[in-house]
C-alpha cells in the first residue's frame, strides 16, 4: 500500500512540473514494491521530462519485462529511442505498441512523429 502512495504523491509533483522531487517518490514507491509497473513507467516519463533518456530507456524496458503487454511502456521506449537518434528502434517500440493495442494515440502519433523525422 506504501508503494502506491509514493506513487500518487509522485503523480501529484509530475503534475506540478517538480520533477526531481517526483523522482524520489517513485524511487522510494519502487524500493517498497519492486514490481510496480505503474510506478517503473511513471519514473520513466519524469526521466523523459528531465531529458536522461538512456535512464528512461532502462525504466521502459524495466516495465516490459514486468509485463510484456503493457502498451503505455512501449510508446516510452519508442520516445525514448527517438530523443536517442535510434530512428528504427522507435519505430519498432511504436509497432509493437500498436500490435498490441492498434488505436493507441501515443503509439500512433510517435510513430508519425519519427517518420516525419526519418
Amino acid at each position: 500500500m506504501k508503494a502506491e502512495e509514493h506513487r500518487q504523491k509522485g503523480n501529484d509533483l509530475f503534475k506540478d512540473g517538480a520533477f526531481p522531487a517526483a523522482l524520489k517518490e517513485y524511487e522510494e514507491g519502487i524500493k517498497r514494491d519492486p514490481k510496480a509497473v505503474a510506478i517503473y513507467s511513471n519514473r520513466c516519463a519524469t526521466y523523459i521530462k528531465l531529458m536522461e533518456f538512456a535512464t528512461a530507456l532502462k525504466d521502459a524496458d524495466k516495465c516490459l519485462e514486468l509485463d510484456p503487454k503493457f502498451v503505455k511502456a512501449y510508446s516510452r521506449k519508442g520516445t525514448c529511442h527517438h530523443f536517442l537518434k535510434e530512428y528504427h528502434k522507435a519505430l519498432k517500440a511504436f509497432d509493437d505498441g500498436l500490435k498490441l493495442d492498434p488505436q493507441n494515440k501515443e503509439c500512433i502519433e510517435g510513430k508519425s512523429k519519427t517518420m516525419m523525422t526519418i
